[in-house]
């Protein structure tokens, strides 16, 4: 199948299916789910694919991951789908125009797969905000058989070549000793001091962070009463690095800061790790071109790809994927009035008339360029021979 022909099928088929898509974007976006609680998103996001007779089944042992698979050609393509909202703001990350693109690229290859020798695996992956889910499904082995992974991401603006830094989060726990703080303050051995110690260590710790390192945190748990002495307190920190390796090092200086709190005031610590650290996204620079070529052909302006590295970075388990094959999380721009993502606003920004905009163009953009690859028989062997290499 020429690939003009297919393209402009899959564009159609987008097309033709644009209402039911904006409508599954808005009814995840109405019923927020956290990290690994996504039922209803998840059985959202499977209904249109099951409609059109793809093969769902669980996988990785979680209960909102999914596979939907369609199509039996030896290119196996993935088109990751996630769905999971943050505590307090909703869908402040647009992971509900996320599920919808990926389900209208899924759909849309669907037409397809028999004419380009592909088989299409729509995956569920819960858990990006907190909790690695596709971290989890790579141990799994949900990925093994799937040579290359696209998906995007809502944002400000556009950016094909989309990077993101490496990550981990812990939690660190303090154990003293409860007292009553008038009668036998001596008698105590304060935890929520040890939580200020370490924030302090950390504070100065901040000067010599090599470039592109940093660390967040917050107090989970800083005592009950005020005239209590408290015998248990606790942080959940995350690290941040440009890559892996930067990454371990701010992991074993932030390590001596956990610990200068317990040391300083005698309490007990364990440092906790709260999911799978995350890598950094690595876009496979052919597929890339291809998604920034889609986005000038629909009329968007993606940054230009000498000022990509310079852009301000979050992080994401598809930097796992991204370590593992060739694969995308392109950003596609919607118009939050200046918000930025993790931002009230743009929660409501990600059902507004951009975002589902975002949804079409998005699920056209990754449709059209797996066509691409599908038809360009250079990147089809490439793909394939990494493939085979892994699965050997």
């Amino acid at each position: 199948m020429p690939i003009a022909a297919a393209s402009t099928c899959v564009e159609d088929a987008v097309n033709r299916r644009r209402s039911d898509l904006i409508e599954l974007s808005h009814s995840i976006h109405a019923e927020p789910e956290l990290a690994f609680a996504e039922h209803r998103s998840c059985a959202k996001a499977k209904a249109l694919v099951a409609e059109r007779g793809f093969e769902i089944s669980g996988t990785a042992g979680l209960e909102t991951a999914f596979r939907a698979v369609f199509g039996g050609g030896p290119l196996v393509v993935g088109v990751c789908a996630e769905y999971d909202a943050l505590p307090g703001i909703g869908h402040a990350c647009g992971h509900n125009i996320i599920a919808a693109s990926a389900v209208g690229t899924a759909l849309a290859l669907a037409e397809v797969a028999d004419e380009l020798g592909l088989t299409v695996v729509l995956l569920g992956t819960p858990a990006e905000e907190l909790g690695g889910g596709k971290a989890l499904m790579l141990d799994a082995g949900s990925f093994d058989d799937i040579a290359a992974t696209v998906m995007l991401h809502p944002g400000p603006i556009d950016i094909a070549a989309a990077r993101s830094l490496a990550l981990s989060e812990v939690t660190i726990a303090y154990t003293g000793e409860e007292s009553h703080a008038a009668v036998a303050p001596y008698l105590g051995v304060n935890a929520a001091d040890a939580v200020t110690v370490t924030q302090v260590a950390i504070g100065l710790l901040r000067q010599q962070l090599v470039p592109g390192q940093m660390v967040h945190g917050i107090v989970t748990d800083g005592g009950q009463a005020s005239n209590i002495i408290p015998g248990y307190a606790e942080l959940r920190y995350t690290m941040r690095a440009t890559n892996s390796e930067s990454l371990r090092e701010l992991e074993t200086r932030m390590a001596g800061c956990f610990a200068a709190g317990a040391v300083a005031t005698g309490c007990e610590h364990v440092v906790t790790e709260t999911a799978p650290a995350y890598a950094e996204l690595t876009p496979d620079p052919w597929l890339a071109e291809a998604v920034r070529a889609e986005m000038i052909r629909v009329g968007r302006t993606p940054v230009p790809a000498d000022l990509e590295a310079s852009l301000p970075l979050g992080s994401t388990d598809m930097g796992n994927v991204t370590k593992v094959m060739p694969g995308i999380h392109p950003i596609v721009g919607i118009d939050a009035g200046g918000a930025s993502i993790h931002q009230p606003a743009f929660t409501a920004a990600a059902v507004n008339a951009s975002a589902d905009t975002a949804v079409v163009e998005g699920a056209i953009m990754l449709a059209r360029t797996v066509v691409v690859l599908a038809e360009s028989e250079p990147e089809r062997d490439r793909v394939l021979e990494q493939w085979q290499r892994r699965a050997s």
